[in-house]
């Protein structure tokens, strides 16, 4: 199994996150997208959930509320870096920093295969931490918990005119001041 593979697997498992319209994966790196509408019937196991939107897959698992109610929503961790491929630097795009549970582990899964997933639940994005990068690309988000985390951004790569997804796993401590650049 290739190094990549476990890293691109727990990455995906961000909290809140989900995929984008799919482009061919490439090493490990997958496309994610934060939010859509709250979904009353998303809440309910009981219930028959609708179709998703053209071109995702719906997921199967339920969101795991005990799991996201023993996680911290803030804290004193801080994160910075660069978001840049090939060179080029990400400017304007999102930085996005969600904690790692199992609930994303069925997206991993299809993103691996190049698919799309259905938006995650609402109540993942109280745990998501957003930004957005600076003219030149660099980023910093403030009031993070201690705890494990996947960082990531997109750009469109400027060698394929594709958007890509980097990611990278990260591990804070409280008051840790953390530098990562999210770069390809």
């Amino acid at each position: 199994m290739k190094a990549w593979l476990p890293v691109a697997l727990l990455g995906l498992t961000l909290a809140g996150c989900q995929m984008m319209e799919p482009s061919p994966p490439r090493e490990g790196i997958e496309v994610i997208d934060i939010g859509e509408p709250h979904r009353p019937d998303a809440e309910r196991p009981d219930m028959e959930r609708p179709a998703p939107s053209p071109g995702r897959i719906a997921r199967q698992v339920a969101f795991p509320a005990a799991e996201y109610a023993s996680l911290p929503k803030a804290g004193t961790a801080a994160i910075s870096g660069r978001l840049s491929m090939n060179g080029a630097p990400g400017a304007g795009e999102t930085i996005s920093v969600a904690p790692v549970t199992t609930y994303s582990a069925e997206a991993a899964e299809h993103a691996l295969a190049g698919q799309a997933v259905e938006p995650a639940d609402p109540r993942a994005r109280e745990y998501t931490h957003t930004t957005r990068t600076d003219g030149n690309g660099n980023f910093t988000l403030q009031g993070l918990p201690a705890g494990e985390f996947y960082l990531s951004g997109s750009m469109v790569n400027p060698a394929n005119g594709q958007r890509q997804v980097v990611l990278r796993q990260v591990s804070l401590r409280n008051g840790q001041r953390l530098d990562v650049n999210l770069s390809r």
